[in-house]
């Protein structure tokens, strides 16, 4: 009788407690959903004057530009986080932005900011997302062998290879002429700017076909957060699919980076927010806010930054100072859980 006065008292409490995290959950996508259209249009309407034909053409790229960049850091930023086990860290963690960084330093220092100012930009994309590609494949396919299988070895030497590049591209710069290092800083933050409709379809077909991959392994990540002793506990091939999944991370990121440049922090601030949004750890409810918050923050803050305030400065420099307050009052709150 005590056993079913306990069931009893206990059961309705947590039908209790389900009943109040149910709605919330699908709640956020749409109204996610709406604010990011709200953002899109407003982005694309607001101030505008003259032959509209000509205006959306022009903010349509910069908007396609814009969802491509935040969908592609928002979803490879929660994957990382779920695979590495931890939710202050970025896959920039593993040197991509610092590759980046060296690979312009190294253009300008050897050919000079005119040529790379002449450069065709698909050239320049193409070998960017190639480096990026084949220094990730032979980071993973190195550390991820069957011999050394440690992920937490794996973020160690990225943070390394980070420190290097990052080391490489200063010693450069205090090389290269004043003039032309001014060239090079401006290439050296995200810039949301004219983006070539070429290297936008290309971007965008990446992208989606990398997302697509990710989204139909969208419960094995859910496996894969219970972490790596539980995952194999329950059947998953562990090593197979992490690789797989760092893979389509680096495409993400890879694309992303070459498409408009670094953005460190604006993965950790926009999985944060759809963390706190959506809750628990469901990638069929996370992927889907982050990649929205992302759009959000993204075109809503270049919305209010050209619109409302008339600044013309790069976006990209408040999203990593909010994104580097983000990351502060996470380790200052939670620690390294």
């Amino acid at each position: 009788m005590a056993d079913l006065s306990s069931r009893g008292t206990a059961s309705p409490a947590l039908a209790g407690a389900e009943a109040r995290s149910r709605p919330a959950l699908p709640l956020a996508i749409p109204v996610l959903v709406l604010v990011a259209l709200a953002a899109c249009l407003l982005f694309l309407t607001l101030g505008a004057r003259g032959d509209w034909s000509f205006v959306l053409t022009l903010r349509g790229g910069r908007l396609a530009a814009m969802v491509i960049v935040a969908h592609a850091v928002a979803v490879s930023t929660v994957v990382f986080q779920t695979i590495a086990g931890n939710r202050i860290l970025t896959p920039s963690i593993m040197g991509f932005d610092a590759l980046y960084a060296l690979i312009q330093t190294v253009l300008v220092f050897l050919a000079g900011a005119a040529f790379a100012a002449t450069l065709d930009p698909r050239v320049l994309f193409v070998g960017e997302v190639a480096a990026l590609v084949v220094f990730a494949g032979l980071l993973y396919g190195t550390l991820l062998s069957a011999g050394a299988r440690d992920l937490h070895r794996l973020l160690l030497v990225g943070i390394i290879l980070g420190v290097l590049f990052r080391s490489l591209a200063g010693l450069l710069q205090r090389l290269i002429d004043p003039n032309e290092f001014v060239v090079l800083q401006d290439r050296l933050y995200a810039s949301f700017g004219a983006v070539p409709p070429g290297l936008l379809a290309v971007s965008a077909a990446i992208v989606l076909a990398a997302s697509l991959a990710v989204w139909r392994l969208r419960r094995v990540l859910d496996v894969l957060a219970l972490g790596r002793e539980r995952s194999i506990a329950l059947g998953v091939d562990h090593r197979r699919l992490v690789f797989l999944v760092l893979a389509l991370v680096a495409v993400l990121v890879s694309v992303s980076t070459a498409l408009v440049g670094p953005v460190t922090f604006f993965g950790l601030l926009v999985a944060a927010l759809a963390t706190s949004l959506v809750g628990g750890r469901s990638h069929a409810l996370l992927l889907p806010a982050a990649s929205l918050v992302a759009i959000v923050c993204i075109v809503g803050g270049q919305t209010i930054l050209e619109r409302l305030l008339g600044f013309d400065g790069a976006l990209g420099m408040v999203v990593e100072f909010v994104g580097g307050l983000v990351f502060l009052a996470l380790l200052l709150r939670k620690g390294i859980a």
